[in-house]
């Protein structure tokens, strides 16, 4: 055997193990039962904790009176489901989507990542 035709079995073995692997969070959408609904945003993660993160992003809003857009920033305390939690920095530009309250401040859930910190948009 080749040593590309190694690396690509291990690289195949790699993805499988990472497709099998559950958590066992009861609060993950994927592998749980916490049901998404609503609305979704995208926005860079400012702050990382054990199981929550806080995201932050950009919106325009039209002045009327003064006929010019002002830029408000809005933050946004998401849950962090633990088989996601490794993948996931701070700087990382990520989706997150509405569910039911999980605690006072927390209503929203991360879906996944869109792009690594200093990288173009992968979509």
């Amino acid at each position: 055997m080749t040593k590309k035709t190694e690396n690509t079995e291990k690289k195949v073995e790699k993805k499988i193990l990472a497709e099998q692997v559950t958590c066992n969070d009861i609060d993950c959408p994927t592998h749980g039962s916490l049901k998404v609904r609503g609305r979704t945003f995208q926005g860079t993660v400012i702050k990382k904790f054990n199981k929550r993160l806080t995201i932050e992003f950009e919106r325009s809003v039209l002045i009327r009176k003064y006929e010019r857009f002002a830029s408000y920033r809005t933050k946004i305390h998401a849950r962090l489901p633990k088989c996601i939690n490794d993948k996931i920095q701070i700087g990382d530009y990520i989706k997150v989507q509405e569910c039911r309250p999980l605690s006072k401040i927390i209503h929203f859930v991360v879906i996944g990542k869109i792009k690594k910190t200093g990288e173009e948009k992968v979509i």
